[in-house]
């Protein structure tokens, strides 16, 4: 039987852990709740602006300005209908601006 650390599609890595968003302060780290109030599943992918999705999502938008949720890079998360989470965000790097998102809203 052929290594798992061998061969076409071998995934070799280094022992440890790796701690995304490690460059943020406390201060770019809040905790925050989000509530689908919708009749349809939502996905939140790991860069979209927080202020700006889905409107069905209920949330403190004030506190999510600047900010994305802190999970790793390429992954999302689904709030079902009715569902309500605690999420654990940080802000956005450089100046924590996203233009073109629900343009009109505010």
């Amino acid at each position: 039987m052929a290594s798992v650390n061998s061969g076409p599609g071998a995934v070799r890595v280094a022992e440890g852990t790796v701690v995304i968003n490690a460059d943020r302060s406390p201060e770019q780290r809040r905790t925050i709740v989000i509530v689908n109030t919708g009749d349809r599943p939502v996905q939140i992918g790991s860069h979209i602006h927080l202020a700006d999705v889905n409107s069905a999502l209920e949330m403190d938008r004030e506190a999510a300005t600047g900010f994305r949720l802190d999970i790793p890079s390429g992954t999302s998360r689904r709030f079902e209908p009715g569902a309500s989470r605690e999420v654990d965000i940080v802000a956005l790097g450089g100046r924590g601006v996203v233009p073109g998102l629900q343009i009109g809203r505010r």
